[in-house]
């Protein structure tokens, strides 16, 4: 079966985590993330001879390298045509275990997850981009798609280049809203890759992988907090793998605090008690400042300590996102709060209110 004339048009939403991070890279353990109407959008139209793969924003996108001996090692984790690469090859691969023929077409690629200026957001650039190639793909080529499918393959995909990380981003692409997710065994993933074909492993359940909507109370209000300097997921993420393995009670005790508190938080949302979640934020922030002590990396840099601090003052709950090392804080206030002095205090300390919305739920059937 051939793919389709028309231009084909698909979208992902970008991503902040509330809360959970660097715990949930391991398996089973909870956190909370929000989709945003900001999106990376791929057009597909077919082509007449030479495919293309066009992007606005990652033309220039830098490659990293180390060595190994003397040998010079790429690292291609933050050059996100890496995952544009991954995704089609992975798509197709899928393709063509069901059936469809291979067709040769442009590809381009636009985002507004980052900033004008090309400065990153940490608003997970390389995971939208991810799912939306592998979305468009599978209209191109015609295969239908549930959430769950859309997860699997952009998740395989995305780690095949990042190799670390929780996929928690993929999940908010996919699924949109307010999502509770706690990673699958992505040893387990790896063993059954070499052992499955790719259609099978796409349609059977994966071990402890858990994708929850949740639904914000009404008087919720997210702020968004931008410090105006970028940071590295994959290198933070690295640097905790290493103090795991020198202070393993301590980072047990990590784990366990941080499983207890996120999972008080989704009680939070399911009970639709702002008061209970502010406090499961506020908890989460002094947990994610004593893995920042044992394991040296800072996670809480100075403008996001006063992004919060500042928010706290004025009857908020605030703290870094994601990885943290620079990128975005999240604040939770009440609808009814004035916030004008918070977001002047913050403006004099250089740090950015970004005019995010959360993205609803995404409806496959509408989207694609």
């Amino acid at each position: 079966m051939k793919g389709n004339d028309h231009l084909i048009t698909a979208k992902a939403p970008g991503k902040l985590y509330i809360a959970g991070e660097y715990a949930v890279v391991e398996t089973g353990y909870p956190s909370i993330i929000v989709a945003l109407d900001q999106f990376v959008t791929v057009e597909i139209s077919r082509s007449k001879s030479f495919g293309s793969i066009v992007s606005k924003q990652y033309r220039e996108d830098s490659v990293y390298w180390r060595r190994q001996g003397d040998q010079m090692i790429l690292d291609n984790r933050d050059n996100t045509f890496n995952y544009i690469i991954s995704a089609i090859h992975l798509t197709e691969e899928y393709a063509q275990i069901l059936g469809r023929s291979m067709d040769v077409y442009d590809l381009r690629v636009n985002s507004d997850l980052d900033s004008p200026n090309g400065k990153k957001y940490g608003l997970g650039s390389s995971a939208a981009v991810t799912v939306a190639t592998v979305k468009a793909l599978c209209e191109f080529y015609q295969i239908p798609l549930t959430k769950s499918k859309l997860f699997k393959l952009s998740a395989i995909a995305h780690l095949d280049v990042q190799g670390n990380g929780s996929l928690g981003d993929i999940a908010a692409s996919v699924y949109g809203g307010w999502i509770a997710y706690q990673s699958f065994d992505r040893g387990w993933l790896m063993a059954a890759r070499m052992n499955q074909p790719l259609s099978d492993l796409v349609d059977q359940p994966w071990p402890d992988l858990k994708i929850t909507q949740l639904t914000p109370p009404a008087n919720l209000q997210l702020i968004i907090g931008w410090t105006g300097s970028p940071a590295s997921t994959s290198h933070l993420v690295d640097k905790v793998a290493i103090a795991k393995s020198r202070e393993k009670e301590t980072y047990e005790r990590f784990l366990a605090d941080s499983k207890k508190c996120l999972n008080t938080l989704i009680d939070g949302f399911k009970q639709g008690s702002l008061e209970a979640i502010q406090n499961g934020i506020q908890r989460n922030r002094e947990i994610l400042n004593h893995l920042a002590n044992f394991s040296k990396v800072q996670i809480e840099t100075p403008t996001l300590k006063k992004m919060c601090d500042i928010a706290v003052q004025h009857a908020a709950a605030a703290k870094s996102s994601g990885a943290g090392g620079g990128d975005c804080g999240i604040v939770v206030i009440d609808k009814a709060r004035d916030i004008s002095e918070m977001i002047d205090r913050w403006r004099e300390n250089g740090i950015t209110r970004l005019s995010l919305r959360v993205h609803p739920v995404i409806d496959l059937d509408k989207e694609i």
